[in-house]
């Protein structure tokens, strides 16, 4: 449980926050800027001796004042903050000699006003007794954790930590894929009835958001997977399992959006069929009008050219003789086109 100095239900800083775990389920959050400065300073100082005993998650903005304090101290190496703070990261895990590792993750973006593809990442710096977080934007699945943390549910060991938080980034990822798969299954039955045509806009839009998913699906499984399998001290079998299921559950996310994908061109090559299937229908119907109205539009223009020797020129009733004639004509021709079923 938290211990005296915990700040339960105090609100998470814009620059930062972190925790000190005892390794035994029990853990306090600490002012980040003291967490920084115990793990730069000595080995007699109260922090330093409390980080040793279990281990410190720091977790700060890119940029901010603490991640400026923690790049000007020796607490961690300066190429390990220049890739933490890289303004571009894909899903992927480092593993060092002094089994500490690098690792960079993303999750869907359920911030107000985002879209959730536009995927969120978030990058450790993990050891034995120190688990180093940058962000960029607030991810959802990071407050939910430390919201878990401040009732008490603590993890014991680092890898317990990053366990917990790749299943909730997973867990996040579900309604989004499964809302995708609804809004497919909406337009696939609308096409199916014909009813009415589905906006291709919005089929439009279906599409370049499982693209935008996909993209770091299969990186992040590979990162998990590979987590998993390496030999960390601080990586016990629970965690293991954790990240084999928060790996899986990414597979079946990834196979959903790629049928996602797969039905949506689909539906589009129905949209284009159907599409294509009523401009032919047109074409025809302009066909056999032209084909109805040539010959009589020759026939009237020939009538009306002004030489000598036109029939009926004198007589009065020649007018409507030729109109008569005319409306048979196009009636025989109505006639035909329809025994010939050409519309």
């Amino acid at each position: 449980m938290p211990g005296p100095g915990s700040a339960q239900g105090r609100e998470l800083s814009p620059d930062g926050f972190a925790f000190w775990f005892d390794g035994k389920g029990g853990g306090t959050e600490i002012p980040v800027t003291d967490a920084i400065a115990a793990l730069d300073g000595p080995d007699t100082r109260p922090g330093r001796r409390s980080a040793q005993q279990g281990f410190v998650w720091v977790h700060c903005r890119r940029g901010s004042a603490p991640a400026v304090q923690l790049a000007a101290g020796n607490a961690v190496d300066s190429l390990v903050m220049e890739t933490l703070s890289a303004d571009e990261t894909r899903p992927r895990t480092s593993v060092y000699s002094d089994d500490s590792v690098l690792l960079n993750l993303r999750g869907v973006n359920l911030n107000p006003g985002s879209e959730p593809e536009d995927m969120i990442s978030v990058r450790f710096w993990m050891a034995s007794r120190l688990v180093l977080g940058i962000w960029v934007r607030p991810l959802v699945a990071t407050h939910e954790l430390v919201a878990a943390i401040r009732k008490g549910h603590c993890p014991a060991t680092p890898g317990e930590l990053i366990a917990r938080l790749a299943l909730r980034i997973a867990d996040n990822m579900e309604p989004v894929i499964s809302e995708l798969g609804e809004r497919i299954d909406a337009l696939e039955l609308v096409s199916v009835n014909g009813s009415t045509v589905p906006h291709r806009r919005e089929l439009a839009e279906l599409r370049r958001s499982s693209i935008a998913l996909r993209r770091f699906m299969a990186p992040q499984r590979d990162a998990l997977i590979t987590l998993e399998i390496e030999d960390l001290t601080w990586l016990g079998e629970r965690d293991r399992s954790r990240l084999r299921e928060a790996s899986d559950r990414i597979l079946r996310m990834n196979e959903e959006l790629e049928m996602v994908r797969e039905r949506a061109s689909v539906v589009h090559d129905e949209l284009m069929d159907a599409r294509a299937e009523r401009m032919n229908k047109q074409m025809v119907i302009l066909s056999v009008v032209a084909a109805i109205f040539l010959p009589l539009s020759l026939l009237a223009g020939m009538l009306g050219m002004n030489v000598g020797g036109i029939p009926g020129l004198h007589d009065p009733d020649a007018f409507w003789v030729i109109s008569l004639f005319m409306l048979v004509i196009a009636a025989l021709l109505g006639l035909a086109v329809r025994w010939l079923r050409i519309i």
